[in-house]
């Protein structure tokens, strides 16, 4: 039987891109569950794309998997040194992205950031930042070669266009993938033809489902990077299925984000067990669920401006 969606708040245990509380839907359907958490900044087009992904979760289910686990990296927000370090050892997960370029520090404090996440690592571990496309051509150039020193997998959209990953890439040893960049179906063949970045990341809700997702990933011709756009375990499942389905997964991904959160609407939550994510569907809790549901009437408006 089909339920109505139902709107949801969660807390979030550390402010991350300016949230302090993830808000979104959850649709249910014949095949399970969806979730639809577009962040507030975009419009009925974009939202359009997230709204397909839930779509996809509760009425169609996901293509087979081609592996049961997949490897994950921890997150690490614009913390302190001690509490980033905390972060990884706690993670258990042999890869982190740190988030850098911060809005109100410095790169001082990116430094420390890293050095105490390098350590925590160890020297065998894998190291990766991520910029949100904060900074200029030049400025990109110089800090990630300070920056390199901690020896870095990747930086993550050092830059906010094509034009800039490109001289970036040219410029610097350090190899780059693109995010924000790719957003739409049409922005993998862009991001090739600039020869823009060296890997893709890829987020199941912005593409429009796995399977669109899937597409994108092969007409981009990149090795790709899942990650998550901060959801529950419910949106969480849409993006390790695209992981597990993906023919090549040679990066960790960005799916260890439960952490994030105070909260989920699951009793088993998607969280990495030694750096891995098993390839699951948890069910919902409606006890759970109810104790995040809230009543906005703004959140159903969203959802049927995407639908039109």
């Amino acid at each position: 039987m089909t339920r109505s969606p139902v709107v949801f708040r969660i807390p979030m245990r550390t402010r991350f891109r300016g949230q302090t509380a993830r808000e979104g839907v959850l649709l249910h359907g014949p095949a399970g569950w969806g979730e639809f958490s577009p962040f507030p900044e975009y419009g009925p087009r974009e939202c359009a794309r997230w709204l397909a992904c839930a779509r996809e979760a509760a009425f169609e289910g996901w293509p087979a998997p081609v592996r049961d686990s997949v490897p994950v990296n921890a997150t690490v927000p614009a913390v302190d040194p001690e509490q980033a370090h905390d972060i990884v050892r706690r993670s258990g997960c042999g890869t982190a992205k740190v988030k850098v370029a911060e809005r109100g520090q410095t790169f001082a404090d990116d430094l420390a950031r890293v050095e105490a996440v390098r350590d925590a690592l160890g020297p065998s571990g894998r190291l990766r930042v991520d910029v949100n496309g904060a900074w200029e051509v030049g400025e990109a150039v110089r800090r990630l070669k300070r920056l390199d020193r901690f020896d870095l997998e990747y930086a993550e959209q050092p830059c906010a266009t094509l034009e800039e990953l490109a001289a970036v890439r040219r410029a610097c040893d350090v190899p780059i993938a693109a995010d924000e960049s790719i957003r739409r179906a049409e922005d993998p063949l862009r991001v090739r033809a600039a020869e823009a970045a060296d890997i893709a990341v890829v987020k199941v809700q912005p593409l429009g489902g796995v399977r669109a997702a899937l597409r994108v990933v092969e007409a981009c011709g990149l090795p790709a990077v899942v990650s998550s756009a901060v959801e529950t375990s419910v949106g969480l499942a849409a993006g390790v299925a695209l992981a597990a389905a993906l023919p090549e997964l040679p990066y960790a991904c960005g799916l260890g984000t439960m952490s994030l959160l105070s909260g989920d609407v699951v009793d088993d939550s998607l969280a990495p067990v030694e750096g891995r994510l098993e390839v699951r569907r948890p069910p919902v809790n409606f006890q759970l669920l109810s104790a995040f549901e809230i009543e906005s009437p703004q959140w159903l408006r969203r959802m049927q401006e995407a639908s039109r």
